[in-house]
């Protein structure tokens, strides 16, 4: 359980997410994905980073019973780890490609709205439930994968979108078999990682360079609205009665 990383192939390094049941995770988890990521992206020999999970979806944001359990602290906590992670993938060294299975909420498209190829299984689903969690935030990423106005109408109804329909949209680099999900993303990490090392360095650095919105800005001033609707008591409203479901 945790975050840990592997190097199947020469030039890769697969950073792996696994916080069961739902990888839902808790503020220490997301500091832990950060270093991780950054970690494999400082690495000389690394070429390609693939970002996986364990269980049965993807992510599925943070861990709301750890911000009912320690309150306020807990979600500054999340906030602070959640852009760690988010600036984490986004400003990895070399291209990171995403491999997502089942659901891929919240926090979980911020990481593969900041990554920068995305692979899922036939099952995957992203969406934002943050109206219905009392947050807000990663619009920034979903706005990434999808055009503006169906962004906006995912957003309003926490709605989520499949991965075949991101395909369309081109936000999707491939749909495949859930249990081909693996090897089809270490296929193109490994097509990446045959280019020269110093040369996929520059290019991500130019790629970021030309982002028409700087993601990083961009979501912290999303997160000082899910301060405000925790200092007003609106969150904290909402995110009871979510508590209330979920136990029955």
């Amino acid at each position: 359980m945790g975050v840990s990383t592997s190097s199947p192939e020469k030039g890769m390094s697969v950073v792996t997410v696994d916080f069961p049941p739902v990888n839902a995770l808790p503020a220490d988890g997301w500091f832990a994905l950060a270093d991780a990521v950054r970690a494999a992206g400082r690495d000389p020999e690394v070429r390609c980073v693939v970002l996986a999970a364990e269980g049965r979806g993807f992510n599925a944001g943070v861990d709301i019973k750890e911000i009912q359990r320690r309150g306020r602290a807990a979600l500054a906590a999340a906030n602070r780890g959640c852009f760690a992670a988010f600036s984490a993938v986004y400003e990895c060294e070399v291209p990171v490609v995403a491999a997502v299975q089942g659901f891929c909420l919240g926090g979980g498209v911020g990481l593969v709205g900041n990554a920068d190829v995305i692979v899922a299984s036939e099952d995957a689903v992203f969406g934002l439930p943050e109206l219905d969690r009392g947050a807000l935030g990663a619009a920034t990423h979903l706005a990434r994968l999808v055009p503006q106005h169906l962004m906006r109408a995912l957003y309003f109804t926490s709605r989520t979108v499949t991965a075949a329909e991101l395909h369309r949209h081109g936000s999707v680099w491939r749909v495949v078999p859930r249990d081909g999900l693996a090897s089809a993303a270490r296929e193109l990490a490994r097509e990446i990682a045959a280019k020269d090392g110093e040369l996929l360095r520059l290019a991500k650095a130019a790629l970021n360079g030309i982002d028409p919105v700087d993601v990083r800005r961009s979501y912290r001033f999303e997160q000082g609205f899910t301060y405000e609707a925790s200092v007003t008591g609106v969150a904290d409203r909402i995110r009871d009665g979510f508590g209330r479901e979920s136990a029955g």
